[in-house]
């Protein structure tokens, strides 16, 4: 159970002069909340939330990007835009998966507790060692055992983004991956506080939506989320690993296309040539877009109120999302032949229909 769910008001936090120890020293103090910021701040928003306002970008560039070999890290983020941060570690029941970091900081001023996906550095050793971002069930377990503290304690929780999915090995599979990722899910679909997704680089299938299911979803510019990976999808729907470009446009796992299919709330801007470029101008970006969104949610006060928005969020997916004007209708052959039992992605609509949506489907057998 999570602790207080539908039952208190979003806890506010008071000013004491003794910290106990990392929570308290997160918790505890006065501080600046993002709601006060907002009201002295810039009318313009930190975060692009009009269709026309992103860049078109080719689909397979934008997964090279997200892929960048020195693209921040969530650690590099959380250095630059998380003060007082204290990691926590451990699942509590097996292990502490290095693909996970979390713990309590605060982001302007504002308490809250912090939980990301980590890659590791520029170094294949250091990725290894972070294998690749791709948690463990115990990482999963670890991010849920932080939410529950989060909202014992009334924290906002941030989650960043950047993974090519859960780890898919035998190990995983035997801990019960699929469990600890559902868990996650109906975990964040009842926390009692705000929650704020920042998908800051890959955000790779289930693995990421693990971390995800908030209230409000944001990307950045140079970021990608999809279902799953394009060279998974070549892999599956056109038997065939060297379709991961036509596998990526079929994604429409860009943030141009993620915001017109209503999956982001709002796209993060990057620097020119992406955050690759200058990580310290992407992480102010990357803060004031968390602290605009906090700054919306915080003062919504009553959980039963968030709960219910959140659920609505997600369950809007696909019931109003209009073809894109000048889409082609093109349909992808996966290679079965007609009349088998094999699978076609359509990826538009005929010339001339009305607003039908992309699906797939099944020839007669």
């Amino acid at each position: 159970a999570v602790p207080g769910a539908g039952s208190h008001a979003i806890a506010a936090t008071h000013p004491n002069t003794t910290a106990h120890g990392p929570a308290d020293a997160a918790v505890d103090g006065p501080h600046t909340t993002p709601g006060n910021r907002a009201g002295a701040g810039a009318a313009r928003s930190a975060v692009m939330r009009e269709v026309g306002e992103v860049a078109e970008r080719d689909a397979w560039e934008a997964v090279r990007g997200a892929r960048h070999p020195d693209r921040p890290t969530v650690m590099d983020y959380i250095g630059h835009i998380v003060d007082d941060f204290h990691e926590l570690h451990g699942d509590r029941l097996a292990e502490d998966c290095p693909a996970v970091v979390g713990g309590p900081g605060r982001i302007g001023g504002l308490p809250v507790m912090v939980i990301g996906q980590h890659k590791g550095g520029a170094s294949l050793a250091e990725r290894q060692a972070h294998r690749f971002g791709m948690p463990a069930p115990s990482g999963y377990r670890k991010s849920a055992r932080l939410m529950r503290m989060a909202a014992k304690l009334g924290l906002p929780v941030v989650t960043l983004v950047d993974t090519p999915g859960a780890n898919p090995g035998p190990d995983a599979e035997r801990g019960g991956q699929a469990l600890a990722i559902a868990q996650n899910l109906r975990l964040m679909a009842r926390l009692p506080v705000p929650v704020v997704a920042a998908v800051v680089g890959e955000g790779g299938s289930g693995g990421a939506l693990a971390l995800a299911l908030a209230d409000r979803v944001l990307i950045s510019a140079g970021g990608i989320y999809s279902v799953i990976s394009p060279e998974g999808c070549a892999a599956i729907l056109w038997k065939n690993p060297e379709a991961a470009q036509a596998a990526a446009a079929a994604l429409r796992l860009d943030p141009r296309e993620l915001l017109r299919l209503g999956v982001v709330d709002g796209v993060v801007p990057e620097p020119p040539d992406g955050a690759h470029r200058d990580p310290a101008k992407a992480a102010a970006l990357l803060g004031d877009a968390l602290v605009e969104a906090l700054g919306e949610l915080v003062p919504w006060g009553e959980a039963d109120r968030l709960l219910a928005a959140r659920a609505e969020r997600f369950r809007r997916f696909g019931l109003d999302t209009a073809v894109p004007a000048g889409s082609a209708g093109t349909q992808l052959d996966t290679g079965a032949a007609a009349g088998s039992a094999g699978t076609q992605l359509d990826t538009g609509v005929p010339a001339g229909s009305a607003g039908a949506q992309p699906h797939t489907k099944r020839g007669a057998s």
